[in-house]
Protein backbone atom coordinates (compact mmCIF):
# COMPACT_ATOMS: atom_id res chain seq x y z
CA UNK A 1 0.00 0.00 0.00
CA UNK A 2 0.98 3.74 -0.89
CA UNK A 3 2.30 5.68 2.28
CA UNK A 4 2.99 8.61 0.40
CA UNK A 5 1.42 9.72 -3.18
CA UNK A 6 2.73 12.63 -5.18
CA UNK A 7 0.92 13.53 -8.27
CA UNK A 8 1.99 16.02 -10.80
CA UNK A 9 3.89 17.97 -8.19
CA UNK A 10 4.84 21.48 -9.21
CA UNK A 11 6.76 23.92 -7.48
CA UNK A 12 7.78 27.27 -8.11
CA UNK A 13 10.17 30.36 -6.85
CA UNK A 14 9.88 34.22 -7.38
CA UNK A 15 12.71 35.78 -8.33
CA UNK A 16 14.23 38.89 -9.65
CA UNK A 17 13.94 37.63 -12.72
CA UNK A 18 10.90 36.07 -12.84
CA UNK A 19 9.63 33.33 -11.84
CA UNK A 20 11.03 30.03 -11.61
CA UNK A 21 9.87 26.48 -12.27
CA UNK A 22 12.09 24.14 -9.92
CA UNK A 23 9.78 21.17 -10.09
CA UNK A 24 7.60 20.62 -13.35
CA UNK A 25 4.96 18.15 -12.63
CA UNK A 26 6.34 14.96 -11.35
CA UNK A 27 4.56 11.82 -9.68
CA UNK A 28 5.99 9.32 -7.28
CA UNK A 29 4.56 6.69 -4.82
CA UNK A 30 6.50 5.69 -1.49
CA UNK A 31 5.53 1.96 -0.30
CA UNK A 32 5.01 0.86 3.38
CA UNK A 33 8.19 -0.46 4.33
CA UNK A 34 9.61 0.84 1.08
CA UNK A 35 13.19 3.11 0.50
CA UNK A 36 13.13 4.90 -2.35
CA UNK A 37 15.88 6.86 -3.65
CA UNK A 38 16.13 10.23 -5.46
CA UNK A 39 19.23 10.58 -7.51
CA UNK A 40 20.18 13.37 -10.01
CA UNK A 41 22.76 16.39 -9.61
CA UNK A 42 22.38 19.92 -8.02
CA UNK A 43 19.65 21.84 -9.28
CA UNK A 44 17.27 18.98 -10.32
CA UNK A 45 14.83 19.63 -7.93
CA UNK A 46 15.48 16.74 -5.68
CA UNK A 47 15.65 18.66 -1.99
CA UNK A 48 12.88 20.73 -3.45
CA UNK A 49 10.47 17.88 -3.44
CA UNK A 50 11.64 17.10 -0.16
CA UNK A 51 10.65 20.50 1.26
CA UNK A 52 7.98 20.92 -0.71
CA UNK A 53 6.36 17.41 1.27
CA UNK A 54 7.60 18.82 4.47
CA UNK A 55 5.87 22.83 3.63
CA UNK A 56 9.05 24.06 4.84
CA UNK A 57 9.22 26.40 1.18
CA UNK A 58 10.74 29.84 1.83
CA UNK A 59 8.30 32.71 1.39
CA UNK A 60 9.32 32.63 -2.58
CA UNK A 61 8.18 28.96 -2.91
CA UNK A 62 4.77 27.85 -4.19
CA UNK A 63 3.18 24.64 -4.29
CA UNK A 64 1.54 25.31 -7.98
CA UNK A 65 0.34 22.54 -9.09
CA UNK A 66 -0.50 18.89 -8.14
CA UNK A 67 -1.33 16.68 -5.16
CA UNK A 68 0.21 15.88 -2.15
CA UNK A 69 -1.15 13.26 -0.08
CA UNK A 70 0.20 11.23 3.11
CA UNK A 71 -1.76 8.45 4.63
CA UNK A 72 -5.36 9.87 3.36
CA UNK A 73 -3.90 13.90 4.40
CA UNK A 74 -3.97 15.92 1.40
CA UNK A 75 -0.68 17.91 2.53
CA UNK A 76 -1.27 20.83 0.04
CA UNK A 77 -4.55 21.54 1.84
CA UNK A 78 -3.86 21.26 5.45
CA UNK A 79 -3.25 23.91 7.96
CA UNK A 80 0.01 25.04 9.23
CA UNK A 81 -1.15 23.88 12.79
CA UNK A 82 -1.64 20.08 11.45
CA UNK A 83 1.39 20.08 9.38
CA UNK A 84 3.13 21.29 13.20
CA UNK A 85 2.01 17.98 14.46
CA UNK A 86 2.86 15.72 11.35
CA UNK A 87 6.35 17.02 11.19
CA UNK A 88 8.87 14.89 13.51
CA UNK A 89 5.74 12.72 14.52
CA UNK A 90 4.65 11.02 11.81
CA UNK A 91 7.14 12.55 8.88
CA UNK A 92 10.68 13.48 10.00
CA UNK A 93 13.54 14.58 8.12
CA UNK A 94 16.99 14.12 8.33
CA UNK A 95 18.98 17.26 6.47
CA UNK A 96 21.95 17.70 4.29
CA UNK A 97 24.15 19.58 6.81
CA UNK A 98 23.95 18.05 10.78
CA UNK A 99 25.83 20.95 11.91
CA UNK A 100 23.68 23.73 10.25
CA UNK A 101 20.95 21.33 11.55
CA UNK A 102 21.89 22.01 15.18
CA UNK A 103 21.56 24.87 17.56
CA UNK A 104 25.16 25.61 17.87
CA UNK A 105 24.45 26.96 21.53
CA UNK A 106 22.37 24.55 22.59
CA UNK A 107 23.30 20.79 24.47
CA UNK A 108 22.40 18.29 22.05
CA UNK A 109 20.47 16.41 24.31
CA UNK A 110 18.12 19.34 24.98
CA UNK A 111 17.53 19.85 21.59
CA UNK A 112 16.07 16.27 21.37
CA UNK A 113 13.80 16.59 24.49
CA UNK A 114 12.55 19.92 22.11
CA UNK A 115 11.19 17.41 19.82
CA UNK A 116 10.18 14.64 22.44
CA UNK A 117 8.31 17.53 24.62
CA UNK A 118 6.64 19.20 21.37
CA UNK A 119 4.92 15.98 20.36
CA UNK A 120 3.83 14.56 23.78
CA UNK A 121 6.61 11.82 23.74
CA UNK A 122 8.22 13.03 27.23
CA UNK A 123 7.33 15.19 29.95
CA UNK A 124 9.48 17.71 31.78
CA UNK A 125 10.31 14.87 34.37
CA UNK A 126 11.03 12.27 31.88
CA UNK A 127 12.21 14.27 28.65
CA UNK A 128 16.36 13.38 29.85
CA UNK A 129 16.14 9.63 29.79
CA UNK A 130 13.44 9.81 26.89
CA UNK A 131 16.25 11.81 25.36
CA UNK A 132 19.43 9.71 26.69
CA UNK A 133 17.20 6.53 25.22
CA UNK A 134 17.10 8.05 21.65
CA UNK A 135 20.14 8.40 21.77
CA UNK A 136 21.20 4.99 22.38
CA UNK A 137 19.15 3.93 19.87
CA UNK A 138 21.20 5.60 16.84
CA UNK A 139 24.48 3.87 18.64
CA UNK A 140 25.72 6.87 20.55
CA UNK A 141 28.52 5.53 22.62
CA UNK A 142 28.51 7.00 26.50
CA UNK A 143 24.94 8.56 25.54
CA UNK A 144 24.56 10.02 28.99
CA UNK A 145 27.93 12.00 28.30
CA UNK A 146 27.13 13.24 24.91
CA UNK A 147 23.39 14.18 26.19
CA UNK A 148 25.84 17.46 27.37
CA UNK A 149 27.87 18.07 24.47
CA UNK A 150 27.42 21.04 22.38
CA UNK A 151 27.24 20.52 18.74
CA UNK A 152 31.02 21.94 17.99
CA UNK A 153 32.50 18.95 20.81
CA UNK A 154 31.48 16.56 18.39
CA UNK A 155 32.47 14.82 14.98
CA UNK A 156 30.64 15.36 11.90
CA UNK A 157 29.60 11.74 12.54
CA UNK A 158 28.43 11.95 15.59
CA UNK A 159 26.68 15.26 14.95
CA UNK A 160 24.75 13.24 12.15
CA UNK A 161 23.63 10.38 14.72
CA UNK A 162 22.30 13.59 16.88
CA UNK A 163 20.08 14.50 14.13
CA UNK A 164 19.52 10.84 13.20
CA UNK A 165 18.48 10.68 16.73
CA UNK A 166 16.03 13.96 16.35
CA UNK A 167 14.09 12.88 13.64
CA UNK A 168 13.76 8.95 14.67
CA UNK A 169 13.28 10.26 18.52
CA UNK A 170 8.87 10.04 17.83
CA UNK A 171 8.95 6.75 15.58
CA UNK A 172 7.73 8.79 12.71
CA UNK A 173 6.15 6.35 9.36
CA UNK A 174 8.21 8.29 7.22
CA UNK A 175 11.46 9.20 7.01
CA UNK A 176 13.22 11.63 4.35
CA UNK A 177 17.00 11.63 4.41
CA UNK A 178 18.33 14.37 2.37
CA UNK A 179 22.28 13.73 1.63
CA UNK A 180 22.56 12.31 4.91
CA UNK A 181 26.14 11.35 4.35
CA UNK A 182 27.83 14.27 2.41
CA UNK A 183 31.06 14.88 3.96
CA UNK A 184 31.67 11.97 5.94
CA UNK A 185 34.06 9.50 5.56
CA UNK A 186 33.41 6.03 4.25
CA UNK A 187 33.32 3.96 7.45
CA UNK A 188 31.34 6.65 9.19
CA UNK A 189 29.30 6.98 5.88
CA UNK A 190 28.28 2.95 5.76
CA UNK A 191 27.93 3.28 9.68
CA UNK A 192 25.34 6.34 9.18
CA UNK A 193 23.38 4.06 6.30
CA UNK A 194 23.55 0.56 8.00
CA UNK A 195 22.07 2.14 11.36
CA UNK A 196 19.38 4.29 9.22
CA UNK A 197 18.61 1.12 7.15
CA UNK A 198 18.33 -1.32 10.39
CA UNK A 199 16.08 0.96 12.14
CA UNK A 200 13.93 1.23 9.40
CA UNK A 201 13.31 -2.48 8.87
CA UNK A 202 12.93 -2.60 12.83
CA UNK A 203 10.27 0.09 12.87
CA UNK A 204 8.31 -0.91 9.71
CA UNK A 205 9.14 2.47 8.19
CA UNK A 206 9.21 4.18 4.93
CA UNK A 207 11.87 6.28 3.57
CA UNK A 208 12.82 8.50 0.87
CA UNK A 209 16.85 9.23 0.67
CA UNK A 210 18.26 11.53 -1.79
CA UNK A 211 21.82 12.00 -2.73
CA UNK A 212 23.88 12.59 -5.86
CA UNK A 213 26.06 8.94 -5.06
CA UNK A 214 24.58 6.05 -7.00
CA UNK A 215 26.70 3.69 -5.27
CA UNK A 216 24.79 4.34 -2.02
CA UNK A 217 21.14 4.24 -4.12
CA UNK A 218 21.95 1.21 -5.16
CA UNK A 219 23.48 -0.31 -2.36
CA UNK A 220 20.19 1.27 0.16
CA UNK A 221 17.59 1.80 -2.14
CA UNK A 222 15.20 -0.97 -3.77
CA UNK A 223 14.01 1.86 -5.71
CA UNK A 224 15.52 4.23 -8.15
CA UNK A 225 13.50 8.23 -9.35
CA UNK A 226 16.44 9.85 -11.28
CA UNK A 227 15.62 13.48 -11.62
CA UNK A 228 16.37 16.30 -14.08
CA UNK A 229 15.79 19.77 -14.56
CA UNK A 230 12.96 19.50 -11.97
CA UNK A 231 11.54 16.21 -13.75
CA UNK A 232 11.49 12.45 -13.35
CA UNK A 233 13.46 11.02 -16.43
CA UNK A 234 13.72 7.34 -15.49
CA UNK A 235 12.02 4.88 -12.70
CA UNK A 236 12.34 1.60 -11.89
CA UNK A 237 13.79 -0.95 -9.35
CA UNK A 238 17.55 -0.09 -8.68
CA UNK A 239 18.83 -3.09 -10.21
CA UNK A 240 17.18 -2.59 -13.51
CA UNK A 241 17.94 1.30 -13.35
CA UNK A 242 21.87 0.43 -13.03
CA UNK A 243 21.64 -2.77 -14.88
CA UNK A 244 19.94 -1.33 -17.99
CA UNK A 245 19.44 2.78 -17.75
CA UNK A 246 16.80 3.78 -20.79
CA UNK A 247 17.68 7.32 -20.66
CA UNK A 248 20.64 9.27 -21.94
CA UNK A 249 20.72 11.44 -18.64
CA UNK A 250 20.81 8.11 -15.85
CA UNK A 251 23.59 6.85 -18.65
CA UNK A 252 25.45 9.23 -17.93
CA UNK A 253 25.42 9.64 -14.41
CA UNK A 254 26.51 6.00 -14.31
CA UNK A 255 29.85 6.48 -16.37
CA UNK A 256 30.58 9.87 -14.47
CA UNK A 257 30.82 7.61 -11.56
CA UNK A 258 34.43 6.82 -10.47
CA UNK A 259 35.15 2.99 -10.29
CA UNK A 260 37.88 0.22 -10.99
CA UNK A 261 38.78 -0.48 -14.50
CA UNK A 262 38.50 2.71 -15.71
CA UNK A 263 41.02 5.67 -16.74
CA UNK A 264 39.61 9.22 -15.61
CA UNK A 265 39.16 10.41 -19.14
CA UNK A 266 36.33 7.61 -18.98
CA UNK A 267 34.05 9.69 -16.72
CA UNK A 268 33.58 12.04 -19.07
CA UNK A 269 30.85 12.42 -22.02
CA UNK A 270 32.15 10.69 -25.64
CA UNK A 271 32.70 13.68 -27.26
CA UNK A 272 34.67 15.20 -24.47
CA UNK A 273 37.21 12.48 -23.97
CA UNK A 274 40.11 12.84 -25.33
CA UNK A 275 43.91 10.36 -25.43
CA UNK A 276 45.41 11.36 -22.01
CA UNK A 277 48.51 13.22 -21.58
CA UNK A 278 52.22 12.49 -21.04
CA UNK A 279 52.22 12.56 -17.07
CA UNK A 280 55.81 13.59 -16.25
CA UNK A 281 58.04 10.89 -14.75
CA UNK A 282 58.22 11.17 -11.07
CA UNK A 283 62.43 10.57 -10.30
CA UNK A 284 63.74 13.76 -7.98
CA UNK A 285 62.53 14.00 -4.35
CA UNK A 286 60.68 17.03 -4.05
CA UNK A 287 59.07 16.76 -0.65
CA UNK A 288 60.29 14.67 2.22
CA UNK A 289 58.83 14.68 5.55
CA UNK A 290 60.55 12.94 8.41
CA UNK A 291 59.32 11.95 11.68
CA UNK A 292 56.38 14.28 11.65
CA UNK A 293 54.97 14.82 14.94
CA UNK A 294 51.97 17.00 16.02
CA UNK A 295 50.82 17.61 19.66
CA UNK A 296 47.72 19.35 20.75
CA UNK A 297 46.52 20.40 24.76
CA UNK A 298 43.58 19.03 25.35
CA UNK A 299 40.85 19.27 28.28
CA UNK A 300 42.41 15.56 29.34
CA UNK A 301 45.88 16.13 28.30
CA UNK A 302 48.02 15.96 25.20
CA UNK A 303 46.30 14.70 21.97
CA UNK A 304 48.42 13.64 19.32
CA UNK A 305 47.08 14.10 16.07
CA UNK A 306 50.25 13.34 13.73
CA UNK A 307 52.51 10.72 15.24
CA UNK A 308 56.04 10.29 13.67
CA UNK A 309 55.68 10.11 10.23
CA UNK A 310 57.71 9.94 7.42
CA UNK A 311 56.72 9.67 3.46
CA UNK A 312 58.23 11.38 0.21
CA UNK A 313 56.80 12.91 -3.01
CA UNK A 314 58.59 13.25 -5.97
CA UNK A 315 58.79 15.73 -8.91
CA UNK A 316 55.62 15.58 -11.23
CA UNK A 317 53.74 12.38 -8.74
CA UNK A 318 50.45 12.30 -7.64
CA UNK A 319 50.38 10.99 -4.15
CA UNK A 320 46.84 10.34 -1.96
CA UNK A 321 46.28 10.66 1.70
CA UNK A 322 43.25 8.22 3.12
CA UNK A 323 42.11 7.71 6.19
CA UNK A 324 38.77 8.49 8.32
CA UNK A 325 37.70 12.19 9.73
CA UNK A 326 40.41 12.36 13.01
CA UNK A 327 43.31 10.25 11.40
CA UNK A 328 45.64 12.86 11.08
CA UNK A 329 44.93 13.72 7.32
CA UNK A 330 44.03 17.68 7.37
CA UNK A 331 46.63 18.45 10.41
CA UNK A 332 49.14 17.17 7.67
CA UNK A 333 48.28 19.09 5.13
CA UNK A 334 48.06 22.11 7.31
CA UNK A 335 51.69 21.57 8.42
CA UNK A 336 52.79 20.82 4.97
CA UNK A 337 51.07 24.03 3.59
CA UNK A 338 52.96 25.69 6.68
CA UNK A 339 49.36 27.29 8.00
CA UNK A 340 50.48 24.94 11.74
CA UNK A 341 53.84 24.42 13.07
CA UNK A 342 54.65 20.98 13.60
CA UNK A 343 55.60 19.76 17.19
CA UNK A 344 58.69 18.10 16.11
CA UNK A 345 60.25 16.66 12.42
CA UNK A 346 61.19 17.92 9.38
CA UNK A 347 59.44 19.28 5.98
CA UNK A 348 62.61 18.69 3.51
CA UNK A 349 61.12 20.56 0.07
CA UNK A 350 64.38 20.72 -2.30
CA UNK A 351 66.42 20.20 0.43
CA UNK A 352 65.54 22.58 2.52
CA UNK A 353 64.17 22.36 6.01
CA UNK A 354 60.99 23.87 6.02
CA UNK A 355 59.56 23.14 9.69
CA UNK A 356 62.28 25.53 11.15
CA UNK A 357 60.25 28.57 9.73
CA UNK A 358 57.79 29.79 11.98
CA UNK A 359 53.90 29.53 10.33
CA UNK A 360 53.44 33.03 10.59
CA UNK A 361 56.53 33.81 9.28
CA UNK A 362 56.35 31.87 6.72
CA UNK A 363 52.88 33.78 5.03
CA UNK A 364 55.05 36.01 3.17
CA UNK A 365 58.29 34.40 2.55
CA UNK A 366 59.05 33.97 -1.58
CA UNK A 367 59.11 30.28 -0.91
CA UNK A 368 54.98 30.69 0.03
CA UNK A 369 54.50 30.71 -3.97
CA UNK A 370 55.83 27.10 -4.32
CA UNK A 371 53.36 25.10 -2.00
CA UNK A 372 49.53 25.87 -2.10
CA UNK A 373 46.27 24.33 -1.52
CA UNK A 374 42.93 23.57 -2.93
CA UNK A 375 40.76 23.94 0.22
CA UNK A 376 37.46 20.85 0.52
CA UNK A 377 34.99 24.27 1.00
CA UNK A 378 35.33 26.29 -2.20
CA UNK A 379 32.19 28.34 -0.38
CA UNK A 380 33.84 28.63 2.67
CA UNK A 381 37.25 29.79 1.03
CA UNK A 382 36.30 32.64 -0.80
CA UNK A 383 35.70 36.06 0.35
CA UNK A 384 31.93 36.56 0.02
CA UNK A 385 32.52 40.18 -0.78
CA UNK A 386 34.89 39.08 -3.89
CA UNK A 387 35.03 38.34 -6.84
CA UNK A 388 36.35 35.43 -8.38
CA UNK A 389 38.62 37.66 -10.48
CA UNK A 390 39.57 39.05 -7.44
CA UNK A 391 39.61 36.25 -5.58
CA UNK A 392 42.29 34.82 -8.15
CA UNK A 393 44.65 37.87 -8.42
CA UNK A 394 44.67 38.15 -4.71
CA UNK A 395 48.37 35.54 -4.34
CA UNK A 396 49.23 37.69 -7.18
CA UNK A 397 48.99 40.96 -5.35
CA UNK A 398 50.96 39.57 -2.10
CA UNK A 399 53.87 37.29 -3.49
CA UNK A 400 54.08 38.32 -7.62
CA UNK A 401 55.70 41.94 -8.25
CA UNK A 402 53.15 42.64 -11.11
CA UNK A 403 51.21 45.69 -12.06
CA UNK A 404 47.66 45.45 -12.13
CA UNK A 405 47.64 45.35 -15.85
CA UNK A 406 49.82 41.94 -15.78
CA UNK A 407 47.53 40.96 -13.42
CA UNK A 408 45.00 40.93 -14.85
CA UNK A 409 46.09 39.54 -17.77
CA UNK A 410 47.63 36.75 -15.74
CA UNK A 411 44.36 35.91 -14.03
CA UNK A 412 42.72 35.98 -17.49
CA UNK A 413 45.22 33.15 -18.37
CA UNK A 414 44.65 30.90 -15.43
CA UNK A 415 40.93 31.05 -16.25
CA UNK A 416 41.80 29.96 -19.71
CA UNK A 417 43.99 26.72 -18.14
CA UNK A 418 41.13 26.04 -15.52
CA UNK A 419 38.43 26.31 -18.18
CA UNK A 420 36.15 29.34 -16.58
CA UNK A 421 34.70 31.30 -18.99
CA UNK A 422 35.92 35.04 -18.59
CA UNK A 423 32.27 36.54 -18.21
CA UNK A 424 32.38 34.55 -15.16
CA UNK A 425 34.83 36.66 -13.71
CA UNK A 426 33.02 39.14 -12.19
CA UNK A 427 30.81 37.25 -10.59
CA UNK A 428 30.66 37.03 -6.99
CA UNK A 429 31.14 33.31 -5.04
CA UNK A 430 27.01 33.26 -4.62
CA UNK A 431 26.38 33.22 -8.42
CA UNK A 432 28.54 30.56 -9.14
CA UNK A 433 27.83 27.23 -9.48
CA UNK A 434 30.01 24.20 -7.43
CA UNK A 435 32.15 23.23 -10.09
CA UNK A 436 32.57 26.48 -11.41
CA UNK A 437 33.93 27.37 -7.72
CA UNK A 438 35.83 24.67 -7.84
CA UNK A 439 37.82 26.15 -10.84
CA UNK A 440 38.25 29.23 -9.28
CA UNK A 441 39.74 27.50 -6.60
CA UNK A 442 42.31 25.98 -8.13
CA UNK A 443 43.03 29.15 -10.90
CA UNK A 444 43.78 30.37 -7.64
CA UNK A 445 45.97 27.96 -6.32
CA UNK A 446 48.40 27.46 -9.25
CA UNK A 447 48.58 31.53 -9.79
CA UNK A 448 52.19 31.41 -8.59
CA UNK A 449 52.93 28.36 -10.40
CA UNK A 450 53.39 26.37 -7.58
CA UNK A 451 55.56 23.20 -7.79
CA UNK A 452 53.87 21.46 -5.04
CA UNK A 453 49.59 21.46 -4.94
CA UNK A 454 47.69 20.01 -1.96
CA UNK A 455 44.36 18.91 -2.59
CA UNK A 456 42.04 18.57 0.54
CA UNK A 457 38.44 16.64 -0.74
CA UNK A 458 38.35 19.27 -3.56
CA UNK A 459 35.64 17.17 -5.38
CA UNK A 460 33.59 16.20 -2.38
CA UNK A 461 30.33 17.75 -2.43
CA UNK A 462 30.59 17.69 -6.46
CA UNK A 463 28.01 16.08 -8.67
CA UNK A 464 29.56 13.25 -10.40
CA UNK A 465 29.60 14.92 -14.00
CA UNK A 466 31.59 18.18 -12.34
CA UNK A 467 33.53 15.65 -10.44
CA UNK A 468 34.40 14.00 -13.48
CA UNK A 469 35.46 17.66 -15.56
CA UNK A 470 37.56 18.83 -12.11
CA UNK A 471 39.74 15.43 -11.94
CA UNK A 472 40.09 15.58 -15.85
CA UNK A 473 41.28 19.41 -15.45
CA UNK A 474 43.66 18.35 -12.50
CA UNK A 475 45.31 15.45 -14.57
CA UNK A 476 45.61 17.96 -17.94
CA UNK A 477 47.19 20.19 -15.28
CA UNK A 478 50.08 18.06 -13.96
CA UNK A 479 50.48 17.01 -17.10
CA UNK A 480 51.25 20.98 -18.53
CA UNK A 481 52.82 22.09 -15.81
CA UNK A 482 54.55 19.34 -13.84
CA UNK A 483 53.01 19.71 -10.44
CA UNK A 484 53.12 17.46 -7.49
CA UNK A 485 49.52 16.90 -6.04
CA UNK A 486 48.66 15.40 -2.26
CA UNK A 487 45.72 14.23 -2.85
CA UNK A 488 43.45 14.02 0.54
CA UNK A 489 40.45 12.54 -0.25
CA UNK A 490 37.80 9.49 1.57
CA UNK A 491 36.98 8.41 -2.16
CA UNK A 492 39.50 5.51 -2.72
CA UNK A 493 37.68 5.22 -6.22
CA UNK A 494 38.83 8.40 -6.63
CA UNK A 495 42.53 8.36 -5.53
CA UNK A 496 42.85 5.13 -7.32
CA UNK A 497 42.28 6.97 -10.65
CA UNK A 498 44.05 10.29 -10.12
CA UNK A 499 46.93 9.05 -8.05
CA UNK A 500 50.74 7.09 -8.32
CA UNK A 501 51.15 5.93 -5.18
CA UNK A 502 48.79 6.05 -2.01
CA UNK A 503 48.95 6.51 2.02
CA UNK A 504 46.83 4.97 4.58
CA UNK A 505 46.51 6.57 7.60
CA UNK A 506 44.91 6.06 11.13
CA UNK A 507 44.70 7.39 14.57
CA UNK A 508 47.72 9.88 13.32
CA UNK A 509 50.19 7.24 11.92
CA UNK A 510 50.91 5.51 8.83
CA UNK A 511 49.55 2.10 8.57
CA UNK A 512 50.07 1.22 4.64
CA UNK A 513 51.64 2.85 1.95
CA UNK A 514 52.04 1.95 -2.21
CA UNK A 515 51.48 1.88 -5.52
CA UNK A 516 47.78 2.50 -5.76
CA UNK A 517 46.63 -0.35 -7.82
CA UNK A 518 48.26 -2.56 -5.42
CA UNK A 519 47.08 -1.30 -2.31
CA UNK A 520 43.43 -1.24 -3.66
CA UNK A 521 43.59 -4.47 -5.03
CA UNK A 522 45.93 -6.23 -2.25
CA UNK A 523 45.79 -4.80 0.90
CA UNK A 524 47.91 -5.68 3.19
CA UNK A 525 47.26 -3.87 6.50
CA UNK A 526 43.16 -5.04 8.39
CA UNK A 527 42.47 -0.91 8.49
CA UNK A 528 43.14 -0.97 4.31
CA UNK A 529 40.65 -3.57 3.88
CA UNK A 530 38.38 -2.30 6.32
CA UNK A 531 38.32 0.71 4.58
CA UNK A 532 37.80 -0.71 1.07
CA UNK A 533 35.04 -3.14 2.27
CA UNK A 534 32.98 0.08 3.58
CA UNK A 535 33.01 1.81 -0.05
CA UNK A 536 29.87 1.82 -1.84
CA UNK A 537 30.04 0.06 -4.73
CA UNK A 538 29.58 2.15 -8.05
CA UNK A 539 26.56 0.66 -9.77
CA UNK A 540 28.35 -0.23 -13.16
CA UNK A 541 29.90 -2.89 -10.80
CA UNK A 542 26.63 -3.98 -9.56
CA UNK A 543 25.17 -4.19 -13.16
CA UNK A 544 27.95 -6.47 -13.90
CA UNK A 545 26.51 -8.44 -11.68
CA UNK A 546 22.91 -8.42 -12.52
CA UNK A 547 23.50 -9.27 -16.00
CA UNK A 548 25.91 -12.29 -14.96
CA UNK A 549 22.63 -13.74 -13.40
CA UNK A 550 20.11 -13.13 -16.09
Amino acid sequence: MSLLSIKDLKVSFKTRRGVVQAVRGISLEVGKGEIVGIVGESGSGKSVTSYALMRLLDRGGTISGGDLAYGGIDLKAARESTMRDLRGREISMIFQNPRAALNPIRKVGHQIEDVLRRHAKATRWTARAEAIKAMEAVRIADAGKRYDAYPFELSGGMCQRVVIAIALACDPRLLIADEPTTGLDITTQKAVMDLIADLITERGMSALVITHDLGLAAQYCKRIVVMKDGEIVEEGPSARIFAAPRHDYTRKLVDATPRAGVSVRDLLLPDQRTALPALPKAEAPLLQVNNLCKTFQGKSGPVHAVRDISFSVKKGQSVGLVGESGCGKSTTSSILVRLADPTSGEILFNGEDLAKIPARSFAGDPRRAAIQMVFQDATDSFNPRHTARHSIAEPLARLARLSRKERRQRVGELADLVGLPQTLLDRFPHQLSGGQKARVGIARAIALDPEFLILDEPTAALDVSIQAIVLNLLVDLRARLGISYLFVSHDLHVVRLLCDEVIVMKDGQIVERGASDEVMTDPAHPYTRTLLSAAPQPPTLISSAVRATE
